[in-house]
């Protein structure tokens, strides 16, 4: 799509849509587009007509389509000077952490301690962090989350066409994720598969929680026990489903919550890992398996245990 901006819109624009923004809705593409224009104003432009696809009226719910003529009108845009700072410890991780690239997606290795994307309190995160060593790209989106202290394999689309087939993907279950994870407290399983469903709720504090209810989502995760030890215990976790926070929650209703886990975890517990150089939590999405979303060829990615955490577990005692 022509990119040619200006903060003084002085005349009328006009852009043909590609690939990067095919089924994209009218009023997203706008906000996006038009940084610094209220949505209120955005919606006023398109209601009455000044904004156009192929000469005609549309709503803002059309979803543009590749060969789309966009007409935006003369506008002023509101300057800014706004600048991402991305650490360049994350900027390291990054360029290292790149396990697949193809021209439609990602496959990145996320450190831990970042979140996926800046937000209340966090200058930057992941995508903000690419989008800044990757300004050729033109397109750069999550196509799925991991949370702020799991490590692992994270996929980012690089065209929108790629993101909505993967989005697919995960949204059927075609994906299969497994991740590594210690648990506190010696598992007597060796397999189980929990199938307790999901409820988000927020606490009296404001933090955000899931909580196992009846009136939640289902969710299903398969636990496997991979080696024992002293007083923790080394599981693979394979979810079904993908709900906030599920291994976290299903682990911890198993008795045995996640070594460094300060939501659903025990204080007393924490502190004694802690202790040992236990510093985040040990949640790892180790590999994910799924068909190409272009040729349709099965794919399997694996991202290595951090090399912390790889240690941690070499000075434990195994039964």
């Amino acid at each position: 799509m022509n990119t040619d901006t200006q903060n003084t819109k002085s005349q009328v624009k006009l852009f043909e849509v590609t690939d990067n923004h095919s089924d994209q809705r009218l009023d997203n593409f706008l906000i996006t587009y038009l940084k610094g224009v209220p949505k209120s104003h955005i919606y006023r432009i398109v209601r009455k007509g000044e904004v156009r696809v192929n000469k005609g009226r549309v709503d803002v719910k059309y979803r543009l389509v590749i060969g789309d003529i966009v007409r935006i009108p003369p506008m002023r845009v509101a300057e800014t000077n706004d600048v991402v700072y991305v650490k360049q410890s994350l900027r390291d991780a990054l360029q290292q952490g790149i396990l697949f690239e193809d021209e439609g997606f990602i496959v990145l290795n996320k450190p831990a301690g970042f979140a996926v994307h800046g937000g209340t309190g966090i200058d930057s995160g992941i995508i903000e962090g690419l989008r800044v060593i990757r300004p050729e790209a033109h397109f750069l989106e999550l196509v799925h989350r991991l949370d702020r202290d799991t490590s692992g394999c994270l996929i980012i689309a690089k065209k929108r066409s790629a993101l909505r087939k993967l989005h697919e993907y995960f949204r059927t279950d075609q994906v299969q994720k497994t991740y590594l994870a210690l648990l506190s407290g010696q598992w007597a399983r060796k397999k189980l598969v929990v199938t307790a469903p999901l409820l988000k709720n927020i606490s009296k504090g404001g933090e955000r929680m899931v909580v196992i209810s009846q009136a939640g989502k289902e969710a299903e995760t398969l636990f496997r026990r991979l080696r024992l030890f002293a007083d923790a215990t080394l599981v693979e976790a394979s979810p079904k489903t993908g709900r906030t926070h599920q291994i976290r929650v299903h682990a911890a209703s198993l008795g045995h919550p996640i070594v460094g886990d300060e939501r659903y975890g025990l204080n007393d517990v924490n502190k004694n890992f802690k202790q040992r150089g236990y510093n985040r939590m040990f949640l790892h999405a180790e590999t994910l398996r799924f068909e190409h979303p272009t040729t349709g060829e099965p794919m399997t990615f694996s991202a290595p245990l951090p090399q912390q955490l790889q240690s941690l577990l070499q000075h434990e005692q195994q039964v």
